[in-house]
Parts: structure tokens; C-alpha cells; sequence
């Protein structure tokens, strides 16, 4: 198991640090608001790592990869932008609400056995 390092305060204002929050930012806000703009994100990935789930960047937190303080900084990141997206979609569309489309089933053993 891989060591989990605390990190400081002071990491937060280092250049490398500032700049992949930046790039993490706009990566993230592009996914997001593009959908399916993944090819768009990743030209920001050599330098942010191109975590723009939460979830990646816990993985790379309990890896070992990243410090507590970094991955904290990146989910605020994270969360920021997504918001910031969403935000800029709702005023784009007039606050279109998407229609969600579900099975006529009621669970999933219905669905499996309604044909036996």
C-alpha cells in the first residue's frame, strides 16, 4: 500500500500547483460542458493530470500519487467548474430541463425474467 502524504499550506501557492489548478479548471469545465468533449480536455493533461472526476483524484490520492492538500485543491477545482458549466448550460438552453427516458420495468428481475 502506497504511503498517503499530508502536504502543506504552502502548496497551494506554488506555480506548478496554481497552474494545474488552472488547467484542471478549464478541463473540467469543457468536459462538462461539452459531454462528450474529452478529446477537447485532454490537451490540458500533461500539465493537470487530467483528473476531471473527484473520483480519479481519490484514486490518485490513495495511491500515492498526490498530496491531501493537492487532491483537496482539485476537487474544489473540480466541483468549481462543473458548476460553472452546468451554470453556463442552464443560461444557454433558457434552462431547458433534459428529458430522462426509463425502462417500463419496475426492477431489474422483472426485466430479466419477463420473456421466460
Amino acid at each position: 500500500m502506497a504511503k498517503i502524504a499530508l502536504g502543506n499550506a504552502r502548496e497551494a501557492f506554488q506555480s506548478d500547483c496554481i497552474q494545474a489548478l488552472i488547467v484542471e479548471f478549464i478541463c473540467t469545465f469543457l468536459f462538462v460542458f461539452a459531454g462528450v468533449g474529452a478529446a477537447m480536455a485532454t490537451a490540458g493533461f500533461r500539465v493537470s493530470g487530467g483528473h476531471i472526476n473527484p473520483a480519479v483524484t481519490l484514486g490518485l490520492l490513495a495511491g500515492g500519487h498526490i498530496t491531501v492538500v493537492r487532491s483537496i485543491l482539485y476537487w474544489i477545482d473540480q466541483l468549481l467548474a462543473s458548476t460553472a458549466a452546468c451554470a453556463l448550460l442552464k443560461y444557454l438552453t433558457g434552462g431547458l430541463v433534459s428529458i430522462s427516458i426509463s425502462l417500463p420495468y419496475t426492477n431489474a428481475l422483472s426485466f430479466v425474467f419477463k420473456d421466460a
